[in-house]
């Protein structure tokens, strides 16, 4: 009776004559058994990174209904400080609502738009914001305008014009309300001819707004000058 043939180890698996397919599974099943591991290891990264991304959307939307409702009751307050009867009242009040931020500068402007009451305060108001560099440029300029036109000739010409010659800059965003107080500036200074070619080109100025261009218009007319540029009569 023959021999039974000895069962060697592998000899069941279907691969056994095929050395290439048997060492491709040995390396998947490593890859395998490595990837499990990092898993283990590193699973917690992306699960970190989810809520990262969770925990910021919520506290963006939490950030904008917070300021949604501080700048309600900002408003609420102002209005609130408007309605009052007498200015100083209404001064007393609007000083005593809270402010933070861009909200400072336009309590300052508000502060400062009823300079009969106390002309000195607001002056001060208005020069104290055109000197806070913490507040935007824009609310700084328009503070620069109002004290240049409340001082009026109580501060010299000279003065008046260094303050005003920033804001007239290319850019600015109360450019060509800069440029008509310093065309006035040069009426005061006696200087016609010159004020009325400041107004002209402003009546040209596409960035001023068409109540300016009228405005500058009628002074060229009161000042005894012709609005169209020379070379365009006839």
């Amino acid at each position: 009776m023959p021999d039974r043939p000895v069962k060697r180890p592998f000899e069941s698996r279907s691969d056994v004559s095929n050395p290439e397919s048997f060492i491709q599974e040995v390396t998947e099943e490593v890859r395998r058994d490595r990837l499990y591991s990092y898993f283990r290891r590193y699973g917690w990264i992306p699960a970190l990174i989810v809520l990262a991304v969770v925990g910021g959307t919520a506290w963006t939307e939490w950030s904008k209904a917070r300021d949604a409702a501080q700048a309600q009751a900002f408003g609420d307050s102002v209005l609130d400080a408007l309605d009052l009867g007498g200015a100083e009242a209404r001064q007393q009040a609007l000083s005593a609502v809270p402010a933070n931020g861009a909200q400072k500068a336009v309590l300052a402007l508000l502060l400062a738009s009823d300079p009969t009451q106390d002309r000195a305060a607001s002056l001060a108001s208005l020069e104290a914001l055109a000197a806070d560099t913490a507040q935007p440029q824009s609310y700084r300029d328009l503070a620069v305008l109002r004290r240049v036109i409340l001082a009026g000739a109580d501060l010299p010409v000279a003065d008046r014009r260094a303050m005003l010659e920033p804001v007239a800059a290319a850019g600015r965003p109360f450019r060509p309300l800069a440029l008509e107080q310093l065309a006035y500036l040069l009426v005061e200074d006696g200087d016609t001819a010159a004020a009325i070619s400041a107004l002209r080109a402003l009546t040209q100025d596409q960035q001023a707004p068409a109540g300016l261009r009228g405005r500058a218009g009628q002074m060229i007319v009161a000042l005894g000058g012709d609005t169209a540029p020379a070379g365009d009569a006839g």
